[in-house]
């Protein structure tokens, strides 16, 4: 079927009170994990190219992104390709001639001003070329090796009533909040605050986005999907999947040396878990009260 655009996807799952999940890719197996994975589920599912991704690729997205797209045109299911976490402007600006439908623009870490300032510009360039643009507002952590931030640091969360005047001024078509979760956890302890998402869900007129979803437990992604989150980004969880699978069988067959044979390993067990992880998500989520 036709590449799906991101946009799409995210209002179709706002409308129906549920969340659309996006999975980071690095490699071809780990896109062909996800479609097949999204497949079994019966689920649409958003394939994400990270700016590090493309940074581990000699700093070319094309190659990959035109895989992930071969795949999505190939998919059961509907399938779009995101450009995330994009903190340059260089690399936004070939997001559409690479095939993206969607970006998500990374001026988090700049104080509120200043992120203010450069997130308007991207969604003025993004609008005209017919690009959804995401953007993020407090700051997650955990990107680039960084330790996460305190749960009490400043800026550690997002204020709904800045996140309101935030998509007010900057005309973003969906906003990343940052409720306690962090990217690149290997454990899955951390905890959300659902009384501030509550208060965002009510404040912000855009769907809401989770990053650093592998950090929480299947308890936790359920209820921030009840709460109203509307896309819910996992990156570290296959690859969590992936170095386990391939390390259980290099350990069975030491002298083996086709990576085939431990890639196969590892693609199938990031599958398992984009079908286990679309599972977890509720289907619809109640009112607001």
């Amino acid at each position: 079927m036709p590449i799906a655009a991101t946009g799409e996807l995210v209002a179709e799952a706002a409308a129906q009170q549920r969340a659309v999940a996006a999975f980071n890719v690095i490699t071809l197996e780990h896109a062909e994990a996800v479609t097949e994975g999204a497949e079994a589920a019966g689920s649409p599912v958003i394939l994400q190219i990270s700016e590090n991704a493309v940074a581990y690729h000699r700093g070319r997205p094309r190659p990959l992104a035109r895989a992930a797209a071969a795949l999505a045109e190939q998919a059961a299911v509907p399938v779009s390709l995101h450009l995330d976490h994009v903190q340059s402007t260089g690399l936004l600006r070939q997001a559409v001639d690479c095939g993206f439908s969607s970006a998500m623009f990374d001026a988090a870490r700049l104080p509120y001003a200043e992120n203010l300032a450069a997130t308007q510009d991207a969604v003025v360039w993004a609008h005209e070329r017919g690009l959804w643009l995401e953007a993020e507002l407090g700051e997650v952590g955990g990107k680039g090796g960084q330790a996460p931030l305190d749960a009490h640091a400043p800026g550690a969360r997002t204020d709904p009533g800045e996140a309101r005047a935030f998509v007010e001024a900057t005309g973003v078509d969906a906003l990343a909040v940052a409720v306690g979760t962090s990217h690149a956890m290997t454990s899955r302890d951390a905890r959300i605050d659902h009384g501030l998402l509550a208060g965002l869900r009510t404040a912000v007129p855009v769907p809401l986005v989770l990053h650093g979803s592998s950090g929480a437990s299947d308890e936790e992604l359920a209820r921030a999907v009840a709460g109203g989150i509307a896309k819910v980004n996992i990156g570290t969880a296959l690859n969590i999947a992936l170095t386990g699978a391939v390390r259980d069988q290099l350990a069975r067959d030491e002298q083996g040396v086709d990576p085939r044979r431990y890639l196969a390993e590892g693609r199938d067990a990031m599958a398992r878990t984009v079908t286990r992880l679309i599972g977890v998500l509720p289907q619809r989520r109640p009112p607001a009260a």
